[in-house]
């Protein structure tokens, strides 16, 4: 085997010094079903001789036993991995293909069309520069183009390249195109989109993918490879780029006793030794003393780059935590204006809590309001209750501790969010931060000389949340007012949140659909929560349904001042006791969303105490409850 010369050696480094300086573009393809996105994709991979030998080998097995074009090479195939995808000639999972070429790197995603996926096409879009959007020809702009387009912007993907595909369909006709392009550029101003590029394609045959094509000499614009390698895009990361320093904080490293620096993903902007910073949200401030790298320190530390920075002061800061330029700090706040997409099945609710993950921090979250859902084939602003699947609203976010962030169109990394279901943890939402509508300083805890130990030294006991749950007719109401009466025996300081009696007063203007029975909880877990504070054994008789809403009810008060009871009765035992008659009503459909009926009761799978009904009398229930109330120290 010869051996490499050193100029050889040379050459190779030097090839691989220029590809690590090439710059990235991050770009998705959207638009209606069968535009031909896979195609456009496989055919900029096969033109541009990114296909290797071995794939190429595949694709011909592929497209001649799954393929649509008659045995010859379906270049979509090399995006569509899905055997569904295949089956059925759509594309339904996002597909990401890295690609590069002499003059720059590419990574593309591939999104599906279809309406039911737009909460895939979003995944796709957050992370990109630039969008490719096509439309066929001969259908021109459709309404899953203005969807598309509204979630680009949405998104904050400012540059757009309008691929006019299929012109081989229409005879390569001007006149069709510059209408499309005409009315594109129309809509598109609407949603303030103005850096469009127009190209006539067709992905099939490969007119102006990669070379120019004889078909249209009319067309005098680049080529789609050779616009894709020379745009400087405008927002997305470039926004976060040319901003100032923003840096969350991944993880404090402190190998040994000299060293602690604070690891992350610089979000924004760049950073430099002696640049100065401050720590949100506490606010406090110091110097970057070193940047360290994976090959050591450096000078400095652009958007993108993995680091650690140490700090010249020894401050407080952890996981969570946003380091910024001192001089340009990010805002703080805890409750927010936002656009949500929601992407789960079971419909967002007001009131009910969620956790919100924003950069490296997570905290609990409750939506307040939905100001209004956008009807993205329409633009429309309409009200609405809830949130749906793939539906876009814009809602008043409340957390319950302030976060730092920027705007979403100025900082993708420290303007977006993602909504987590307390329970089961996956992801159901994702979010775009646009205004706060109160900052953390706008509100302070005013200080009381008497406060929860004192008033419990008065009353002669802790305070505890007896929260009660079960179903309608299960005999919550029963056993609290008997547990009531036995404390009261005791000497002890109570009060009875009953769920009929609230609705007369606190909850009055509350009907009983998802979000004001959601609503309602909230209300009630902040009341008890206060009367724990004021050293009250509170009892709560609720049916409270959801997980959700006892679990942010346990979450107002410390861990052991709450006792979850779960009055457990089933519904065929409930419904024949129908103390009020609503069973009986709901059944008739007089009374809709029952609890039992027409809406679910999610049964707690951990309570701390649980009543069989059926084998255990009320006067039994209360004694068992006190019995938990002295083991757990409160009487």
């Amino acid at each position: 085997m010869a051996t490499p010369t050193s100029a050889a050696i040379g050459d190779i480094e030097e090839y691989l010094r220029g590809h690590e300086r090439k710059d990235l573009l991050r770009l998705i393809t959207c638009g209606s079903v069968d535009d031909g996105k896979s195609t456009l994709i496989g055919r900029l991979l096969y033109e541009s001789h990114l296909v290797f030998e071995d794939q190429l080998a595949a694709l011909e097995a592929d497209s001649a036993r799954s393929g649509t074009r008659g045995g010859d090479l379906d270049l979509a195939l090399l995006v569509d991995g899905l055997a569904a995808e295949r089956e059925q000639g759509i594309t339904i999972d996002v597909a990401y293909r890295f690609f590069t070429t002499d003059k720059r790197k590419f990574i593309v995603a591939d999104t599906p069309g279809h309406e039911q996926y737009t909460r895939n096409m979003v995944t796709g879009a957050s992370t990109a520069d630039l969008a490719v959007i096509l439309v066929d020809a001969r259908k021109g702009v459709l309404t899953q183009t203005r969807r598309h387009s509204y979630l680009v912007s949405l998104l904050g993907i400012r540059s757009v390249v309008l691929a006019v595909n299929k012109l081989d369909l229409v005879g390569y006709d001007q006149g069709v195109f510059d209408g499309i392009c005409r009315e594109y550029r129309e809509f598109a101003g609407e949603l303030g989109l103005t850096d469009v590029t127009c190209v006539p394609t067709s992905a099939l045959n490969g007119d102006n993918i990669v070379d120019r094509s004889p078909h249209t000499p009319w067309y005098t614009g680049p080529t789609l490879m050779g616009h894709l390698e020379t745009v400087v895009p405008a927002g997305g990361e470039t926004a976060a780029a040319e901003g100032p320093f923003r840096m969350p904080v991944q993880y404090v490293n402190r190998p040994d006793s000299d060293f602690r620096g604070f690891s992350g993903t610089i979000a924004g902007g760049t950073v430099r030794p002696g640049d100065p910073v401050r720590v949100l949200p506490a606010g406090t401030t110091s110097t970057v003393g070193r940047i360290a790298g994976w090959d050591g320190d450096l000078a400095e530390a652009v958007t993108g780059q993995a680091v650690t920075l140490t700090l010249a002061d020894e401050i407080d800061a952890s996981r969570g935590d946003l380091l910024c330029a001192a001089g340009e700090p990010a805002a703080v706040a805890d409750r927010f204006a936002a656009h949500l997409v929601w992407m789960a099945e079971t419909p967002l609710v007001p009131g009910r809590a969620y956790l919100v993950k924003s950069g490296t921090r997570t905290v609990g979250a409750t939506v307040a309001r939905i100001d209004h859902v956008v009807d993205v084939n329409t633009l429309e602003r309409r009200p609405g209750a809830e949130l749906g699947l793939n539906a876009i609203g814009h809602c008043e976010l409340v957390l319950d501790q302030p976060i730092a962030h920027d705007p979403y169109d100025g900082n993708r990394h420290t303007g977006g969010f993602i909504v987590i279901d307390r329970l089961t943890r996956t992801t159901v939402g994702a979010g775009m931060l646009r205004t706060p509508l109160r900052a953390t300083g706008d509100l302070h805890w005013q200080a009381v000389d008497v406060g929860k130990a004192e008033r419990a030294a008065a009353a002669g006991h802790r305070p505890c949340v007896v929260w009660l749950t079960g179903l309608s007719g299960s005999g919550k109401s029963t056993i609290a007012n008997l547990l009531e009466k036995r404390l009261h025996a005791l000497g002890k300081r109570t009060y009875l949140l009953d769920g009929d009696n609230v609705r007369h007063g606190l909850c009055r203007d509350l009907g009983f659909g998802a979000a004001d029975r959601a609503e309602n909880i909230r209300r009630v877990a902040e009341v008890a929560a206060l009367m724990a504070d004021a050293g009250l054994i509170t009892i709560v008789s609720f049916i409270s349904p959801f997980r959700a809403e006892r679990d942010l009810a346990r979450g107002l008060v410390a861990a052991d001042e709450f006792c979850e009871v779960y009055v457990d009765t089933p519904l065929a035992v409930a419904e024949a006791r129908d103390p009020k008659g609503l069973y009986r009503r709901a059944r008739a459909g007089e009374v809709r969303d029952f609890t039992g009926i027409d809406s679910p009761y999610e049964a707690p799978e951990r309570p701390d105490v649980r009543i069989d009904t059926t084998a255990c009398a009320p006067e039994e229930a209360v004694e068992v409850l006190v019995g938990k109330l002295g083991e757990m120290g409160v009487l």
